[in-house]
């Protein structure tokens, strides 16, 4: 039985470090369109008014259905009906639409824990609607929502391994490249485990440090 063969790594990691990158660009794209969606929607069904509700059946079918099934749908089921995307776009839409979905229940989650009070004082000293959101709720609702926010991140970078299905050379499609020449999944995979580890773990130690920063900029404002 051979040993461990560091040199397939060694001789590879340009592929696998090219394949990362476009892990990365395609987790920090959807994430941005997710964060958008999940602001809108979380912000729309954090009240009592019909707008909130018209968002509903859109979190419920994107939290509800496997996110690769919904991959399929947009690439592959899309052109039936004459709506061809790039492959690329197909992977934005798809984790961008869902990862929406869960983010807009983090906010609304964080909204809700602000206090009610806080509107009421703010309503008291002739501030608008908008105007106790964008100054009043959201900073503090922010507060809440970084752990889990940074943590929806982490998911959908880990989720994008999904969108080798598409034709994607990303981090495990390039992986599978990789082992198909050398036939040395062990190298190869512990390989692409560890750069995987490597970039969650970063979001991780970014997550503590904006976790950091939100609580002392708290605890000053509360004085």
């Amino acid at each position: 039985m051979d040993g461990f063969q560091t040199d397939i790594i060694i001789s590879n990691h340009r592929e696998l470090l090219f394949g990362a990158g476009i892990t990365l660009k395609i987790t920090g794209i959807s994430f941005l369109i997710a964060l958008g969606l999940g602001l809108i929607v979380g912000i729309a069904r954090s009240g009592d008014g019909w707008t909130g509700k018209i968002f509903t059946p859109y979190v419920e079918i994107f939290r509800g259905t496997p996110l690769l099934i919904q991959l399929f749908f947009i690439y592959y089921g899309l052109p039936s009906i004459g709506i061809v995307l790039d492959n690329f776009v197909a992977a934005y839409l798809g984790i961008g639409l869902c990862g929406g979905a869960y983010i807009s229940e983090i906010i609304r989650g964080s909204l809700y824990s602000v206090e009610r009070g806080q509107q009421e004082a703010a309503a008291s000293l002739g501030l608008s609607r908008f105007q106790t959101l964008v100054h009043v709720i959201l900073p503090q609702a922010l507060q809440v929502a970084i752990p889990p926010l940074m943590n929806s991140f982490s998911s959908q970078l880990k989720e994008t391994s999904l969108v080798s299905v598409l034709a994607i050379n990303e981090l495990t499609r390039s992986g599978q490249m990789v082992y198909s020449r050398t036939f040395r999944p062990f190298e190869i995979y512990l390989a692409v485990g560890m750069i995987y580890f490597i970039m969650t773990y970063t979001v991780s130690l970014f997550s503590r440090y904006l976790e950091k920063v939100f609580h002392v900029e708290g605890k000053m404002a509360q004085k």
